[in-house]
């Protein structure tokens, strides 16, 4: 399953974002919230082990998974309730990630070796409720700001497919293609081979591995060590935390499409063809 790496990639033209544990720091206050209720209807805390299964899956804080396992002594309903209500309160809380800030305001004066604008848009799970909540800070609007109003993918989005969110790559597809719908004139279109994705999850990674994108995995220090051992499997795109088909979509071990970084700061601009005008 392995393969040599590919070297003769095309330099980047688009950077497509994931939201919730790459730029801000809501799958802390994910798992706190949880916590706290837990604790409240007497249930223990929810483990990095279970954790690492439910991350980019889009509802999976509240669906079926959780709640097998979790085996509160309330209705669901109410669980759920309880459990957005806290999460509303929290998001307006969060925080960017180190590096996230810099990293957002090199890229709006960027551009590759070509010549080529590199562009940026959000692609996130997050419905419309909870991605006002979480941009409401001061910190986390200007972030936000840089993404255009045009370029932001959300999981409700009606363009996408019920169903069919990470890992998946519809939304990441449909990332690039309101990218494409606002170039200037005289840009060329821009095709998935020329983006590079950034995920936190294991999911979200193959979501953006089964688009044909190049991608990076920034994962939490708490998910990275779960995943220790299986970083190939990962960047590969072939954990399947959910199954969904398509194999042939899927990568190689060692292809050279995706890499791990412990986190956004200093990002390797030069790797990827991409250098500032600033």
């Amino acid at each position: 399953m392995g393969s040599a790496p590919q070297t003769d990639f095309p330099p980047i033209r688009a950077c497509i974002f994931d939201m919730d544990g790459l730029l801000i720091n809501t799958e802390d206050i994910y798992t706190d919230v949880a916590n706290v209720l837990l604790e409240k209807y007497g249930r223990p805390p929810m483990p990095w082990s279970f954790k690492a299964k439910l991350m980019g899956v889009p509802g999976s804080s509240t669906g079926a998974p959780f709640h097998d396992w979790a085996k509160v002594p309330i209705p669901r309903e109410q669980f759920n309730k309880e459990m957005k209500a806290l999460q509303q309160n929290s998001f307006p809380k969060c925080k960017p990630l180190p590096g996230v800030e810099k990293l957002l305001l090199d890229l709006q004066a960027m551009y590759n070796v070509n010549g080529d604008k590199v562009h940026v848009a959000l692609a996130s799970s997050s419905d419309k409720i909870n991605f006002a909540s979480k941009s409401s800070s001061p910190d986390t609007k200007v972030l936000f700001n840089i993404f255009p109003q045009d370029r932001r993918v959300l999981g409700d989005d009606p363009r996408l497919e019920k169903g069919r969110g990470k890992p998946a790559p519809d939304i990441f597809l449909m990332a690039l293609k309101t990218i494409n719908e606002t170039l200037v004139e005289g840009e060329k279109p821009i095709t998935p081979e020329e983006c590079l994705v950034f995920e936190d999850s294991v999911p979200g990674l193959e979501a953006g591995r089964r688009a044909h994108m190049q991608a990076v995995w920034v994962p939490h220090p708490k998910l990275a060590a779960e995943y220790a051992g299986q970083e190939k499997q990962v960047l590969a795109g072939r954990i399947g935390l959910v199954p969904i088909g398509d194999e042939w979509q899927l990568g190689q071990f060692d292809d050279g499409w995706a890499v791990q970084l412990p986190s956004l700061e200093n990002f390797p601009y030069s790797k990827y063809g991409m250098k500032s005008t600033s």
